[in-house]
C-alpha cells in the first residue's frame, strides 16, 4: 500500500476538450498540504481526481488507503437521521440487539471492532461544537455550518488514510472555524486542504500552487509561499528590465549599423563613378562589400530577434498582480458627519443601539443565525424593522452574500449603464478599467464570468451606482474568494473613502482592511 497519494502523467480534458492537466505527476506524502490558486484554475477539479470522483484522461493515481473527502458544496438529504449521516446507523442498531439479548451472528460481524462507537462518536461531535447534536436527529433540523461539521465528523470517525477538504470553513461562523482548524491542526496523516481561509493556510506543512494546469509544490505555510512568491517576482522584474535595456541596446546597434553600411554603400559608389580602378576589381570589391554587409546586417538582426524573445519569456515569469483603484471622490464622508443612527428591533435578530459617524470602519461579527445579515438588509432599506427607527443620512449600497444583483445575461459596461445613466460609455468603460475591466474584458457577459470576475464587476456596479454610496455594507464579502481576488477587494476597500459596515469571519482580512470599531451580536 503507497504511504501517499501520487499522481502518474495525469491528464484530464472535460467533455467540452478543455484541459484541466497535462502529464501532471505529483506526490503528497505525510503532513498537511495547502492547496491554492485563482478561481477556475482547477483545485476542485484536483481534489476530485484525488477523491476518485473524476477519472483522468489518461495517467494513473495511487492512494495509500480509505479517502476521507468533504465536498464544497456539501448536500445531505435533510430527511436522513445524523446517525445515518455518519454511517453508524447498523452497527447501533446491532449493539442494542446484543444488549437486548437477541443477537445474531450477523449483529457481531456489523459491529466487528466498533463497540466503542457511540463514545467515539460523541467525542468527535463534542470537539466539533455539535455537543448537542443527538444521533436521532433529522439532518435537516440543523444550520448549514452544522451539516458542514457534521460531514467532517463523518469522515474523522471512519479514521481515513488521507484527508481530502474543500473550502471546509466557508460560510462558517468564528467558532466553527477555529474548530475546523483544530482538527487540521491535529491531524497526523495525509491531509489535503483547497482553501483561501489564510489562518487555515498557516497551519499547513507545504503549499501547492495550481496554475496555467500545472502544480507546484512551496515548503512550509502561505507565509512562506508568499515570501517565495515575492523572491521570484523580484528575479523575474529584473529579469524583465534586464531584457527591455538589451532590446533597446539591440534595436540602437541595429540602426547604428544600418548607418555605417549605408556610409560603405555611398563611399563604393564614389570610386565607381571615380572609376579609380579597374573595373574587375571595382565589381568584386562590390560584390564583397554586399555580402559582408549583409552579414553584418543578419546578424544584427538576429540579436535583436533574440533579444525580443528573451524579453517576451522574462515577462511570462512576472505574474499579472494588477491593483484596483478607486478614485471616487465624491464618496468621502468627513469627520464628523452623522451616516446612520439605529435604535431598532431588527426582524431577525437583537435589538441594535448604534450611532456611526465619519469614515468609520465597523465589523460586524457573531456567530451564524445572530442576525448580522438581517441587520444589513434592515439599514439598506431592504426589510423593516420590527420596531424602532432607522435614520439613513447618506446614500448606502449593499453587496449580499449571494452576488445575484448582476444581470447575467447583459455585459457588464450595460450593467453599469442600468445603474449609472448619466455616465457617457467612455466614462463607464474608464472607470471600469479601475477594476481590471480592460477594453472587450468590460463587454463580456456576467454569465460567463468567474467568481472572482463576478464579485469585481459587482463591487464597480455598486460603487458606479447613482447616487454614488457613501456607506458601503459587505455580507462575507471573502466567502468563496480565492487569495489573489481578496487582495484586490482589500486594495480597493483600502482606497474607498466612504464609511464602511462590513458582517465577516475573517479575521486577518478585517485586520487588513482598518476596521477602527468591533459590533459583536448574539443569538
Amino acid at each position: 500500500m503507497s504511504s501517499s497519494l501520487t499522481l502518474s502523467d495525469v491528464t484530464f480534458t472535460w467533455p467540452d476538450g478543455a484541459p484541466a492537466f497535462d502529464r501532471l505527476s505529483l506526490t503528497l506524502g505525510t503532513g498537511r498540504t495547502g492547496l491554492v490558486g485563482t478561481n477556475g484554475s482547477g483545485k476542485s477539479t484536483l481534489l476530485r481526481l484525488l477523491a476518485g470522483e473524476l477519472r483522468p484522461t489518461t495517467g494513473s493515481i495511487t492512494t495509500p488507503g480509505e479517502l476521507g473527502y468533504l465536498p464544497q458544496n456539501l448536500v445531505l438529504d435533510t430527511g436522513r437521521r445524523v446517525d445515518d449521516v455518519l454511517g453508524v446507523t447498523a452497527i447501533r442498531a446491532a449493539i442494542r440487539a446484543v444488549e437486548d439479548g437477541s443477537a445474531t451472528e450477523e449483529h457481531f460481524a456489523t459491529i466487528g471492532d466498533n463497540w466503542d462507537v457511540e463514545e467515539r462518536i460523541r467525542a468527535i461531535l463534542d470537539r466539533l461544537g455539535l455537543e448537542a447534536v443527538r444521533l436521532d436527529r433529522l439532518a435537516g433540523e440543523l444550520s448549514g455550518g452544522e451539516l458542514t461539521l457534521l460531514g467532517l465528523a463523518a469522515l474523522l470517525l471512519r479514521r481515513p488514510a488521507a484527508l481530502l477538504l474543500d473550502e471546509p470553513t466557508n460560510n462558517l461562523d468564528l467558532r466553527a472555524r477555529e474548530l475546523v482548524h483544530r482538527e487540521v491542526a491535529g491531524w497526523g496523516g495525509i491531509l489535503v486542504v483547497v482553501s483561501h481561509d489564510r489562518e487555515l493556510l498557516r497551519l499547513v506543512d507545504r503549499i501547492a500552487e495550481v496554475r496555467d494546469h500545472e502544480v507546484t509544490l512551496y515548503g512550509g505555510n502561505l507565509a512562506d509561499y508568499e515570501h517565495a512568491v515575492e523572491v521570484a517576482q523580484e528575479a523575474a522584474r529584473r529579469h524583465v528590465r534586464a531584457a527591455e535595456s538589451d532590446v533597446k541596446r539591440q534595436k540602437r546597434e541595429l540602426v547604428e549599423a544600418g548607418i555605417k553600411l549605408a556610409r560603405r554603400a555611398r563611399y563604393g559608389q564614389q570610386m565607381w563613378d571615380r572609376k579609380r580602378e579597374p573595373k574587375v576589381r571595382m565589381r568584386k570589391r562590390q560584390e564583397d562589400a554586399q555580402i559582408a554587409a549583409g552579414k553584418y546586417r543578419n546578424l544584427h538582426t538576429d540579436r535583436l530577434e533574440g533579444a525580443v524573445e528573451a524579453l517576451k519569456a522574462a515577462e511570462e515569469l512576472v505574474r499579472e498582480d494588477a491593483e484596483i483603484r478607486v478614485e471616487l471622490p465624491e464618496t468621502t464622508v468627513a469627520r464628523g458627519t452623522d451616516v446612520l443612527r439605529i435604535d431598532a428591533v431588527p426582524r431577525f435578530g437583537p435589538a441594535v443601539d448604534l450611532h456611526v459617524m465619519g469614515p468609520e470602519r465597523i465589523a460586524l461579527t457573531g456567530p451564524n443565525g445572530s442576525g448580522k445579515t438581517t441587520l444589513l438588509r434592515t439599514i439598506a432599506g431592504e426589510l423593516p424593522p420590527k420596531s424602532g427607527e432607522v435614520g439613513l443620512f447618506v446614500p448606502a449600497r449593499l453587496l449580499p452574500q449571494r452576488i445575484d444583483a448582476l444581470d447575467d445575461t447583459l455585459s457588464i459596461v450595460d450593467n453599469v449603464r442600468l445603474v449609472a445613466p448619466s455616465l457617457t460609455d467612455n466614462e463607464i468603460r474608464a472607470r471600469l478599467a479601475r477594476f481590471l475591466f480592460r477594453g472587450k474584458a468590460a463587454d463580456r457577459e456576467v454569465a460567463s464570468l468567474s467568481g472572482g470576475e463576478r464579485f469585481r464587476a459587482a463591487l464597480a456596479t455598486l460603487l458606479l451606482t447613482e447616487p454614488t454610496p457613501r456607506l458601503l455594507l459587505l455580507d462575507e464579502p471573502t466567502n468563496n474568494l480565492d487569495l489573489a481576488s481578496v487582495r484586490r477587494l482589500t486594495e480597493a476597500l483600502l482606497a474607498y473613502r466612504g464609511t464602511l459596515i462590513v458582517a465577516s469571519h475573517d479575521r486577518p482580512f478585517l485586520a487588513d482592511i482598518g476596521i477602527t470599531r468591533w459590533l459583536p451580536l448574539r443569538d
